[in-house]
């Protein structure tokens, strides 16, 4: 049976474990490869998060009471449902998000392995005993936090809402989750249908497409006090500003601009295919796509001449039709907000190598050269297929432009010599470091998250911070008799 053929397509909002419709706008599914309609789904409004706060707050005690196996054998289940069902959302991925099929693959199989990691923290030690100076049992517990509102961008739906909401139903949460509507089938419906098909109890997870109004009344509502949020810095900020309003922690995993390295000693061909994988893979919409190539002075017009090469050969087209390595953008705007930046950049010093060019949706995989840190492609995230590329000649130079961004997520360094790349990594502030590898890597038991405008630190991934994430901790001590006191 198909994972989604139960569903009427305009009754998207999972609510106390039935589907119905939302009271907002009804709004068409886009293929943005075809430019066609998938389908239509009614979105959710503030009304509709109240009523699911109230159900998954009521929900959620007798959740987090049951035994911890219980919880771990909902999970697991989930992770053989994405595995058995892998080739349906997989279409799904590529159609809707416009992901080529080995980026669609390798999103479900990461998906499974964040329910395969969840699933293990339900059985973890919860506690501590803790010296004490008085004659008593001192100890810490830790409790889940009750509601969590997960808050998950377009561009890879499935693993940036997954790797929070399996963490925090493990460990006897409720959630709620708002996927953003250009993607709510992958983002939403089919989080909700796993979790469904698994046996999680009804009103655990409640899935709210909407927009930014629905965002708001998910951050201020006083039934949810942890928010997770995936997307861009500047609307992270206005979460995190409105989250402190209320009182509550708010986990952020906001946008990057990237750095790779490439010292004086590297092998070229090598720092090429990297490169290009950094910045192409998946059309660059990743938050840790490499958005900024520094290059040692020796290597770098071989560097630009061969990523050139290689971007000019790449083919772009509809991934549901043809082998390509790059399909489209998620919309018009996200492909004019590029092209802006690259024809903005270009000029002086500044020359297009390659790409620079579109049709519909489909941007050209693009090299820059000559660019320094005042050029805009070179200083914003540009979340687009494009390498813009500088030179430098002493470290002291290659630090200071890597360090030059206000983001800080990931860093890529490429030399023969791996330690000199680890004293080189230990000068930038960075969350996620990769020597001799390029900047997208992820593992569903690594901790990941960036520093400064990228976000909150490591708050996701791995035992530790998810616990920390989705867990309160609280201070308990025992005495086998009443203490005394003066009075």
């Amino acid at each position: 049976m198909a994972l989604l053929e139960e569903t009427r397509w305009n009754d998207l909002l999972f609510t106390d474990g039935a589907w119905r419709a939302g009271r907002g706008e009804t709004i068409d599914v886009m293929e943005p490869a075809t430019g066609g309609v998938l389908g239509r789904v009614t979105l959710a409004t503030p009304g509709d998060v109240t009523s699911a706060a109230t159900a998954a707050a009521a929900a959620q005690q007798e959740w987090a009471a049951k035994p911890h196996f219980e919880r771990a054998a909902v999970l697991r289940r989930a992770a053989a449902l994405w595995s058995a069902h892998a080739e349906e959302i997989s279409w799904w991925n590529i159609r809707e998000v416009g992901a080529i099929p080995g980026m669609a693959g390798f999103a479900v199989h990461t998906a499974e392995q964040e329910c395969w990691e969840a699933a293990s923290l339900p059985g973890r030690p919860y506690g501590e005993i803790i010296p004490s100076g008085e004659p008593r049992l001192s100890m810490t517990r830790r409790y889940p936090v009750g509601v969590v509102g997960v808050i998950a961008p377009f561009n890879v739906p499935i693993i940036l809402a997954v790797r929070s909401v399996a963490p925090a139903l493990a460990l006897g949460n409720a959630v709620l989750l708002k996927p953003d509507p250009r993607t709510a089938i992958t983002g939403g419906l089919v989080l909700a249908r796993i979790f469904q098909e698994a046996g999680l109890p009804d009103g655990l997870l409640q899935v709210l497409p909407g927009g930014a109004d629905v965002g708001e009344a998910l951050v201020t509502d006083p039934r949810v006090p942890v928010i997770s949020f995936t997307g861009s810095t500047n609307a992270g900020r206005r979460v995190g500003e409105l989250a402190g309003k209320h009182l509550k922690r708010a986990h952020l995993e906001l946008g990057g601009n990237s750095a790779l390295v490439v010292l004086s000693d590297a092998d070229v061909d090598a720092a090429v295919n990297l490169a290009a994988w950094g910045s192409y893979f998946h059309q660059g919409q990743i938050c840790m796509t490499t958005g900024r190539h520094l290059v040692h002075e020796s290597l770098y017009d071989d560097f630009v001449e061969r990523l050139a090469d290689k971007a000019g050969k790449l083919p772009v087209g509809d991934p549901a039709r043809d082998q390509v390595a790059l399909g489209p953008v998620i919309d018009a705007g996200q492909r004019d907000k590029i092209h802006g930046l690259v024809t903005s950049s270009v000029g002086g010093d500044v020359r297009l190598a390659a790409g620079g060019s579109f049709e519909d949706l489909f941007y050209r995989p693009t090299v820059l050269a000559g660019v320094s840190s005042s050029t805009p492609a070179f200083a914003e995230e540009i979340f687009g297929p494009v390498a813009p590329v500088a030179r430098f000649g002493r470290l002291d130079e290659a630090v200071a432009l890597a360090a030059s961004s206000e983001y800080g997520l990931s860093l890529g360094i490429v030399t023969r010599d791996a330690m000199r790349g680890v004293e080189l990594a230990d000068r930038i502030p960075t969350g996620i470091v990769h020597i001799n590898d390029q900047t997208v890597n992820d593992e569903a038991n690594a901790p990941f998250g960036g520093v400064a405008a990228s976000g909150t630190g490591s708050r996701f991934g791995g035992a530790a911070a998810n616990i920390e994430a989705f867990t309160e901790t609280r201070w308990i001590t025992v005495r086998s008799q009443p203490a005394a006191y003066p009075f």
